[in-house]
């Protein structure tokens, strides 16, 4: 069977969702595809910068999502050895966003939000279940063929498809967009704790450095857990994965990177690998990308998902606009904007970010950590710091190319 929209989504994680609820805001027919039956609930993102929260605010997302998490207004720079590095207060920013703080929530959350309002709305439809096999375009139309939850083939015919369907996205690969970049060696071991960190003195958002077990901490809310605490950890890249999965391997590494004698009340425990990658273009023809499927980063600093947010509200704006009869250049614009943060911003503050974290020599170490701490003394640097580790420069930045 073959069926006809304006615009057809691939991907239903919270940048395809936003995206669609966005373009439908707008008066645009869109189709959202998603391969799994149902939204994921994996431990992904969950750190939200100000700029994301400013963003989702006029679809009345911010405040559906704010009574169910954590604001965060301090967070640390810790050394294994030192203790407490440099500390940072957002409240610093209170004049320049209503946000002034770091929101910790799982992103699940978000796209359970999202995906209620696109229920509710008439021009917006998703599909579970529609593992999208090629995507293909002639003209002023794109057809994306998929397979349905009952196994059936199906295709549909759409003006413009968007990808928002990870770092595997097969919307890419159909358009021949190379995915350059690197993978990091390590695998990522990602652990939940219910724990009472802030009484050991761990601020609820706090980066360990270390050569060999620095870890990132969030604490993030639940109703199910005392206190609930996500530490994600490098883990032996020389060991198999069931080691690494191994219980006894994991209390190991919280006794280290948190510097206790005794074990956790371990919750949860995964592990993933880490990539910095970005498509060579966001934008082939009538294909666009966005979120992962148009670029990926390690997590130290809370980037990946808050930039796919905000590659959804700057694409649908301008998508919207191109279907309403604006020029179709519009969309190299969110190609060069969008781009252009990733590899200038993203990547390279994520990938410095890892790197302070594990630098082995002594004399450089030294040297960061002197560096940060005259950082938090200067009030100017300190305001600098924090608008680009909460992305309000990345998003500026972005704004001012033309």
């Amino acid at each position: 069977m073959t069926s006809e929209t304006q615009v057809v989504i691939v991907g239903a994680g919270p940048v395809g969702l936003v995206t669609a609820l966005a373009l439908a805001r707008s008066g645009i027919d869109v189709v959202v595809l998603e391969a799994l039956r149902e939204l994921p609930r994996e431990q992904r993102g969950a750190a939200f910068h100000p700029p994301t929260l400013e963003m989702l605010e006029p679809f009345g997302i911010t405040d559906g999502l704010l009574p169910l998490g954590l604001r965060i207004p301090v967070w640390q720079i810790r050394d294994k050895e030192e203790g407490v590095v440099a500390e940072f207060d957002l409240g610093m920013l209170a004049g320049e966003t209503r946000y002034p703080y770091r929101f910790h929530l799982p992103q699940h959350h978000l796209a359970a939000d999202v995906l209620a309002r696109l229920e509710r709305e008439p021009r917006a439809t998703v599909v579970f279940g529609a593992s999208v096999e090629e995507v293909t375009q002639e003209g002023e139309r794109v057809e994306v063929r998929y397979g349905d939850a009952g196994g059936r083939r199906e295709t549909i015919v759409a003006r413009w498809v968007v990808g928002c369907d990870g770092a595997r996205s097969a919307v890419r690969k159909s358009s021949g967009i190379d995915y350059e970049g690197f993978t990091w060696p390590e695998r990522f071991l990602v652990t939940n704790v219910d724990e009472d960190l802030a009484g050991e003195g761990f601020a609820e958002t706090s980066y360990v450095a270390d050569p060999d077990k620095w870890a990132v901490i969030l604490r993030l809310a639940d109703p199910r857990v005392g206190s609930l605490w996500r530490i994600a950890m490098p883990s032996d890249p020389e060991l198999p994965e069931e080691a690494v999965l191994a219980e006894d391997y994991a209390q190991d590494m919280l006794r280290d990177v948190l510097g206790r004698e005794r074990n956790c009340k371990l919750v949860y425990q995964s592990t993933y690998r880490v990539h910095q990658r970005v498509a060579s273009s966001f934008r082939n023809g009538r294909v666009l990308l966005a979120g992962d499927a148009a670029h990926i980063n390690n997590p130290i600093g809370g980037f990946g998902l808050n930039g796919g947010v905000h590659d959804a509200i700057n694409l649908s704006e301008k998508l919207a606009a191109v279907c309403a009869g604006a020029d179709c250049a519009l969309l190299d614009l969110y190609d060069r904007q969008r781009r252009h943060v990733a590899v200038e911003n993203v990547q390279r503050q994520s990938i410095r970010n890892k790197r302070l974290m594990q630098e082995r020599d002594p004399g450089v170490r030294r040297q960061n950590i002197d560096e940060l701490r005259a950082v938090v003394r200067d009030p100017a640097l300190a305001k600098s710091y924090l608008r680009d580790s909460s992305m309000i420069n990345s998003v500026a930045q972005a704004a001012a190319i033309r």
